[in-house]
């Protein structure tokens, strides 16, 4: 089961603004979420990996490994075709080279000097990296950004296929959770600020903790 924490304590371990990897970890391995129907999850849990109740190998799927950003685009699992969501443990290293491959959604947000090399990376990249705003348990939006990633093609199928260590439904503890936001006693799973070597931090564009 994933490790938990008021979301309390956490905001006292969170850095208030800025470009941020939050993620539950360890010295092995990471959790990523992805929200899915009920078909593709209980085929993923059953199986212990994705492709199975019709989930695609031929589209972009997005992971987070931020818990509130998951629980803000699937509005605390209740948005049509994210009833169900799902801990994806990986290894440590293979979520790291997925931040080594990655390209910026946007040119604007990229470290690429200019706009036709960004284009031809973005062309031929199966990992697409976007920051986008944070959010609170209630939504709102915070000066912190959280990081997602789409993978596709050859990428995707070694995450869906190979690389996952356990497949979590962690639906019962999000459905649980959703009657407390606002209060002191919610909970989040715990997480840190994920450490990256300098190259991939200053590339991704990662800010200091």
């Amino acid at each position: 089961m994933l490790r938990t924490e008021t979301h309390r304590d956490a905001l006292g371990h969170w850095p208030p603004a800025g470009r941020h990897i939050l993620a539950q970890f360890d010295a092995d391995s990471i959790v990523v979420y992805q929200a899915y129907n009920e078909e593709i999850a209980a085929a993923a849990v059953a199986d212990g990996r994705l492709g199975g109740g019709g989930f695609s190998l031929n589209r972009m799927s997005w992971i987070k490994p931020n818990f509130l950003w998951m629980m803000y685009r699937s509005g605390w699992a209740t948005k049509p075709h994210q009833e169900r969501l799902l801990a994806i443990r990986i290894p440590r290293a293979r979520f790291v080279d997925l931040l080594d491959a990655a390209v910026h959604s946007s040119f604007s947000a990229s470290t690429v000097e200019d706009e036709p090399t960004w284009r031809a990376a973005v062309a031929t990249s199966d990992v697409r990296l976007q920051w986008d705003p944070d959010h609170a348990p209630d939504g709102t939006p915070q000066a912190r950004r959280a990081v997602q990633l789409g993978l596709r093609g050859e990428i995707l199928r070694r995450f869906a296929v190979e690389w996952p260590i356990e497949i979590l439904d962690v639906t019962a503890f999000v459905r649980e959770q959703r009657a407390h936001i606002g209060t002191p006693t919610l909970l989040v799973p715990t997480e840190r600020v994920f450490a990256l070597p300098q190259e991939t931090a200053r590339r991704i564009g990662l800010d200091r903790q």
